[in-house]
C-alpha cells in the first residue's frame, strides 16, 4: 500500500513540475511576443531633430526592447505638452518653459530626457544695417509672431545686454514672412531657432548677421522629451525602456548622422537632405552643455531647471506654482552615454 502511495506521490509531483515549467515556457512566450503599445507626440512635423527616433524606429530598436512605439507629428510645444498631459500620448517632445506653463495649468507631465541643452533663442539681422550688435537695436523693429518667445522673454535680454524695454519696436510677422521682410528691410532684427541657421546663411550670405541668446546669460532649456506622469508611475518598465533606446539613438547619430538622416528621409516627405545635414549639425550644438557632455546625453541640471522655472514663470506666468524639482528626472538615463562636445 505504501508503495502504491509513493508511486503516486511521485506521480503528482512529476505533474506539478510539468505545469509549473508549461506555465513558465507559456509566461516567456507571452512575454517575448508581447509589446507595450505607446505615443510619442512630436512638438512640430518631422525634422533632422527627430532623426534618431525615426532611425530607431527603423532598426526596431524599441520593437526589440518591448515597446511599440508610433511616432506622430505635432502643432507646437503647447500642443504636445497638453496631449502628454492630458493622457493622450505618453510621450512628446515639447519646449519645456511651455511644457512648465502647461503643468502649472494641470498638465499631468514629467520632463524625463532634454534634447535643446541650449537655448535655441536666436537673433538675426542684416550687416549692411549698420548694426554691429544689441547696443545698436535701440529704435529698431524686431519682427516675429504675437507670443512668441522672443517677444515675451524680450525684457529679460534687454535687461542682459542694457537696453531699456521699450526700445524695440515689434512688428507682427508670420514664420515664412520673416526672411523676406528682413531681405526687404520691413523690419531690421528677426527671431528664429538656431537649428535653422544654415537657411539664413544660404538666404542672405556674407551679410548675415546674428547673436545667440545663450551667449547673454539667457539660456533656459528648449525642447525636452516629456511623459504623461500617471503613465510613467504606472508603467516605469516601458519609461525605462523608452528613454534608454532614445538615448542609445541620439547618441549613435552623434557618431554617424547619416544612416539618421537616411531614415528621416524614407519616413518623411518634403524635406531637403542637404537642409536635415545642416540641421542636424546645429541641432548637436544645442544638444552639448556641461551637464549633458559630463554626466549623460539628456541629463538636466537642478539649478538650471530652477533657473528655466524662475524665468518662465517671470515672464510668462504660472497659474499655480509649483516645485521643478518634482517635474523632472534623470532617473532612466545612462550615465556612460556622454554628449560630445560640440
Amino acid at each position: 500500500m505504501r508503495h502504491v502511495f509513493l508511486q503516486q506521490e511521485r506521480a503528482m509531483k512529476n505533474l506539478l513540475k510539468s505545469w509549473i515549467a508549461g506555465t513558465a515556457l507559456l509566461s516567456i512566450s507571452a512575454t517575448a511576443g508581447w509589446a507595450e503599445e505607446a505615443n510619442l507626440i512630436l512638438n512640430w512635423t518631422p525634422g533632422a531633430d527627430h532623426a534618431p527616433i525615426y532611425y530607431a524606429l527603423e532598426q526596431g530598436w524599441y520593437a526589440d526592447a518591448g515597446l511599440d512605439l508610433k511616432a506622430n507629428s505635432g502643432k507646437g510645444s503647447g500642443l504636445a505638452a497638453q496631449t502628454v498631459g492630458t493622457g493622450s500620448s505618453e510621450f512628446g517632445i515639447a519646449e519645456l518653459g511651455t511644457a512648465f506653463v502647461a503643468k502649472s495649468k494641470g498638465a499631468d507631465l514629467t520632463a524625463i530626457m532634454v534634447l535643446y541643452a541650449n537655448s535655441p533663442l536666436t537673433l538675426y539681422w542684416k550687416k549692411s544695417s549698420g548694426m554691429k550688435g544689441p547696443k545698436d537695436f535701440a529704435g529698431h523693429t524686431l519682427g516675429n509672431p504675437p507670443g512668441d518667445a522672443a517677444r515675451v522673454l524680450w525684457p529679460a535680454f534687454a535687461k542682459a545686454v542694457g537696453l531699456e524695454d521699450g526700445s524695440v519696436s515689434f512688428v507682427n510677422l508670420a514664420p515664412p514672412a520673416k526672411n523676406p521682410s528682413l531681405a526687404a528691410d520691413r523690419v531690421d532684427i528677426i527671431s528664429e531657432f538656431y537649428n535653422g541657421h544654415d537657411a539664413k546663411v544660404a538666404a542672405f550670405g556674407d551679410d548675415l548677421a546674428f547673436l545667440r541668446w545663450s551667449e547673454y546669460g539667457i539660456n533656459p532649456y528648449g525642447n525636452s522629451f516629456i511623459v504623461n506622469t500617471a503613465y510613467m508611475k504606472e508603467n516605469p518598465e516601458a519609461v525605462a525602456t523608452f528613454v534608454s533606446v532614445t538615448q542609445r539613438a541620439y547618441s549613435a547619430c552623434v557618431e554617424d548622422p547619416k544612416p539618421c538622416v537616411d531614415a528621416l528621409m524614407a519616413a518623411a516627405s518634403g524635406l531637403d537632405e542637404k537642409a536635415m545635414y545642416d540641421q542636424w549639425t546645429r541641432v548637436k550644438d544645442l544638444m552639448a552643455d556641461k551637464t549633458t557632455t559630463t554626466e549623460g546625453l539628456g541629463f538636466f541640471d537642478g539649478e538650471r531647471i530652477q533657473n528655466t522655472y524662475d524665468l518662465i514663470e517671470t515672464y510668462f506666468g504660472m497659474e499655480k506654482p509649483f516645485d521643478p524639482a518634482d517635474a523632472y528626472t534623470n532617473e532612466y538615463l545612462d550615465g556612460s552615454q556622454k554628449m560630445t562636445a560640440q
